[in-house]
């Protein structure tokens, strides 16, 4: 028979000093780990969409108002005001302001997109603005989340389909579970650098549709700008596939101020900013594959602040001054309405524009004028209103704040 083994000093410090190294190493982890600087607080029940309104309101009045640093637009998700702020994403009641729900990481938000009932939020890590993650719009809980290498700064804007995430260098879709469908630009894996089919281009801007991806970027070989058409999803996100890519040739196509307006199943839309002299802005239509269809000139180059907003089938297009609506279908001009302050909105089958010291109310089909309702806007500055109506309520995001009004 074997003796028992015996326990000596040394197997009891070793196993000590084992046991230690373990737990250091996971304060260690854990103190480094995202988990530690993440905090969620859902709502206590889910929050149910408010009624649409049936009518317009008389008169505004503020309601409340909450810091909103981070976003382009007024996002409204559910039944939900989403406000972004430092690195924080807030879910509050449209009609008090009160937080429903909250996700905040110890990282800086870059920025934050909604659609179909959920919220994407992205953080600026050493990578980029490459920690994203999908929120539930009506309890902030956490349901997917991605990591890839973006560059510091991203544009964030949804199809209806797709989330499309575009930097200077490089741009990502994805879909709604965060799944990313293409990449384009600058690849960090070397292994996939040859799947490009451009290198060191600078992507101007971009749009998507749910069968089409416009990107307007400068290629160092190309004398103009060019326009690139992509599939939304093509076979293996790593590999880009075209509908075609044309160097742009006119008036203004070599500056870094034109801009891709708005895309659809088969329309392209990109301004350019004319020359002076020689040319005036102008719009000019696209097709499908990226070929010229028709010119449609302006009185005035369009604003930095420039947005595009669909309403029903129509786009809005703000100028920083105005609101040109382009026919869905083929990107003509329908009316122009003059002295906005920013995009409208649509309540109760008519189109809200902000406008000095009013709501003016629109008929969404010829844009004429059916009305003013008063609004007082102390303290503001006269930069671009993002508008969004919740319910009876209507949302300004203006001078980086969100306001509710009702």
């Amino acid at each position: 028979m074997l003796a028992p083994e015996r326990r000596t000093r040394a197997d009891i410090i070793s196993a000590v000093a084992i046991a230690v190294l373990v737990l250091l190493a996971g304060v260690v982890v854990w103190l480094r780990s995202d988990t530690r600087g993440t905090e969620s607080i859902t709502a206590a029940a889910p929050v149910p969409a408010p009624i649409a309104a049936e009518q317009l309101p008389t008169q505004l009045h503020e309601l409340w108002y909450a810091p909103d640093a981070v976003s382009a637009r007024a996002i409204t998700a559910g039944g939900v005001v989403v406000t972004g702020d430092n690195g924080t994403v807030t879910g509050r009641d449209p009609r008090t302001g009160a937080q429903l729900w909250k996700y905040q990481r110890n990282m800086p938000l870059c920025g934050i997109e909604s659609q179909y009932g959920t919220v994407v939020a992205v953080y600026r890590d050493r990578r980029g603005c490459s920690q994203t993650t999908l929120l539930t719009a009506d309890s902030g809980t956490r349901r997917t989340a991605r990591s890839s290498y973006m560059d510091s700064s991203v544009r964030l804007s949804a199809d209806g389909t797709y989330f499309l995430a575009q930097g200077q260098r490089r741009l990502e879709m994805w879909r709604s579970d965060l799944v990313r469908t293409v990449e384009y630009g600058f690849v960090d894996a070397p292994v996939n650098a040859k799947t490009q089919p451009r290198a060191g281009c600078t992507l101007l801007s971009a749009s998507s549709s749910p069968s089409r991806l416009a990107v307007l970027e400068r290629c160092p070989d190309d004398p103009a700008n060019r326009l690139t058409v992509l599939k939304p999803v093509p076979k293996d996100s790593t590999t880009p596939e075209e509908y075609g890519s044309h160097v742009l040739t006119g008036p203004g196509m070599a500056s870094a101020d034109a801009k891709v307006i708005a895309v659809s199943d088969s329309r392209i839309v990109l301004y350019s900013p004319g020359v002076t002299g020689q040319a005036p802005p102008r719009l000019t239509v696209y097709d499908g594959n990226g070929n010229p269809i028709v010119l449609h000139d302006l009185s005035a180059p369009l604003s930095q602040d420039t947005t595009t907003t669909q309403v029903g089938s129509t786009y809005l297009v703000f100028t920083g001054d105005s609101v040109i609506a382009l026919n869905g279908s083929t990107f003509d001009p329908l009316w122009t309405s003059g002295a906005a302050l920013g995009a409208p909105a649509l309540m109760a089958g008519k189109l809200l524009l902000p406008t000095a010291g009013a709501m003016t109310v629109l008929d969404p089909a010829t844009g004429a004028e059916l009305g003013r309702i008063p609004v007082d806007r102390p303290g503001y500055t006269g930069g671009a209103i993002s508008l969004a109506v919740l319910g009876d309520t209507v949302l300004e995001l203006r001078d980086g704040a969100m306001h509710a009004l009702g």
